[in-house]
């Protein structure tokens, strides 16, 4: 029986000829395009081995295709705003999405829109489940890493805001990225943020296992399956290796490239914005705002292929090909449902939710407050009231990291 396939999926914000590309890891062969639009960053997300989504840059909508159906777009999922970020579970019965401050789940199997968590006071940057689609993570520009558990959230009394298992809360720039090793309910994340480091942390304790601190802004991490390397990627280009078996152990490190030169990769001539590392974990892919994606071989720390692309580069990631890829006569066991924009109920007026509020009226209440127009006149106000404080939070928020992030004269 032949080996299984290793391939690269990447994205660029150009897109010129086509949204996504598939090429083999090791040949550099080109496999696959698909095109409609321009995927973001952290917006790339494979479902349940048979469709292919894409949440497009500075839209509201999330793109799906059949993985052999590359020339058609399958259907266009509506969001309430541009989506800034996109996952999907390992088991394929759900899909979350960011949309501005707020995270978006969908039931796979229905397309229904489950519920709208809010915990975030800025932007959602970057999302991702466990292996055992138990638990999920969110990250943002607020400085917030915020852990979630499934069953929690989809069993929460509705008159109750749900609430993450655990709240990071030590980053003090915005969330970059972050990465979900294995391991279910007890496995490790890293984080990476603007503020010069990258942090692990385990989801059954919430505890704080490692923090390193770097001479540049980390925008991308990621991890080999054994977890034996944690892999950095710098603003200025550099990618750093931080070996997680050292000891003794320390919780808090400085990352010194005089002394750990061993442990740099250099090629890239701008920011590193995405990384992911090969099954075997000899290899590792990096994706960069210099228009290139570039392979490396993880011991000598060579570039073995670089692939130019036509803009920045948004995603990059290694999958093992599912058959739906390689062959041509699969298709999808069922297809994709309507994904819902609203709560249900709330087109009709039963829930009415923003930031995490949920307001429930029966049919006595309504009468007090004088009908139900009047309450969606009242509710339109305090919304748009809402918005315009949020607008102003967020540009005093966007001006202070620049004010503190700008480089020294």
């Amino acid at each position: 029986m032949a080996a299984p396939m290793e391939v690269a999926v990447c994205t660029d914000s150009a897109a010129p000829m086509w949204s996504c590309i598939v090429w083999e890891l090791h040949s550099g062969a080109n496999l696959l395009t698909y095109r409609g639009g321009q995927a973001g960053p952290h917006g790339l997300a494979l479902l349940n081995g048979e469709y292919l989504l894409a949440a497009q840059l500075g839209k509201n909508y999330i793109s799906a295709w059949e993985l052999q159906r590359k020339d058609q777009l399958q259907q266009k999922i509506m969001c309430p705003g541009p989506v800034t970020c996109l996952t999907t579970s390992p088991n394929g019965l759900y899909v979350l999405a960011g949309v501005a401050e707020s995270i978006h789940l969908w039931e796979v199997s229905t397309g229904n829109l489950l519920v709208i968590l809010s915990r975030h006071y800025q932007d959602v940057s970057c999302l991702q489940f466990t292996g055992d689609s138990s638990h999920f993570i969110s990250g943002g520009k607020d400085c917030l890493v915020l852990a979630w558990s499934l069953c929690s959230v989809l069993q929460a009394d509705p008159s109750r805001i749900p609430a993450p298992r655990h709240v990071w809360s030590h980053h003090t720039l915005p969330i970059t990225d972050l990465h979900c090793g294995f391991g279910g309910p007890l496995a490790r994340v890293a984080t990476s943020s603007l503020d010069q480091t990258v942090k692990l942390w385990e989801v059954s304790s919430g505890e704080l296992l490692l923090s390193v601190l770097f001479d540049v802004s980390i925008m991308a991490v990621t991890m080999d399956l054994a977890e034996h390397h944690m892999f950095c990627g710098g603003s200025e280009g550099s990618i750093f290796q931080v070996d997680l078996f050292t000891w003794p152990g320390q919780r808090e490190r400085n990352f010194q490239p005089e002394q750990d030169a061993g442990k740099v990769f250099k090629g890239h001539r701008n920011q590193v914005t995405c990384l992911s590392v090969s099954t075997d974990g000899s290899v590792l892919l990096s994706g960069s705002h210099d228009e290139t994606v570039r392979l490396w071989d993880v011991q000598s720390k060579q570039c073995i292929r670089t692939v130019a692309l036509k803009g920045p580069v948004t995603n990059a990631t290694i999958l093992l090909a599912p058959v739906s890829m390689l062959s041509s006569d699969f298709r999808p066991s069922l297809p994709l449902p309507h994904f819902n924009k609203h709560l249900l109920g709330a087109e009709h007026g039963d829930e009415l939710r923003h930031g995490g509020l949920t307001l429930r009226l029966g049919l006595h209440q309504q009468s007090v407050l004088g009908g139900q127009d009047q309450l969606r006149v009242r509710v339109t106000e305090l919304e748009d009231e809402v918005r315009n404080l949020r607008k102003i939070n967020r540009d005093l928020f966007d001006f202070s990291t620049r004010f503190i992030t700008r480089p020294a004269k």
